[in-house]
């Protein structure tokens, strides 16, 4: 679901309108955050989406907040 980059940080594969997928990935990660009410945009409150660490680009987003990949 992530394509990971070599500064650490991933970029979300699902796109920009994978609601479910992208609340998924949030219950998972330890590192979620939720972003301020003016940037909330998923009705799920816990959502990539909605993190504060997520940075939008033309197709999905980058998630800023480091993390290692599996079996690094």
């Amino acid at each position: 679901m992530w394509r990971f980059l070599e500064n650490g940080t991933r970029e979300f594969l699902a796109g920009k309108t994978d609601w479910a997928v992208a609340a998924r990935e949030a219950q998972e990660c330890d590192a979620f955050r939720e972003d301020v009410e003016e940037e909330i945009v998923a009705d799920e409150p816990r959502s990539c989406y909605n993190c504060r660490y997520r940075r939008w680009t033309a197709c999905s987003f980058m998630c800023m907040h480091p993390v290692e990949r599996m079996g690094s």
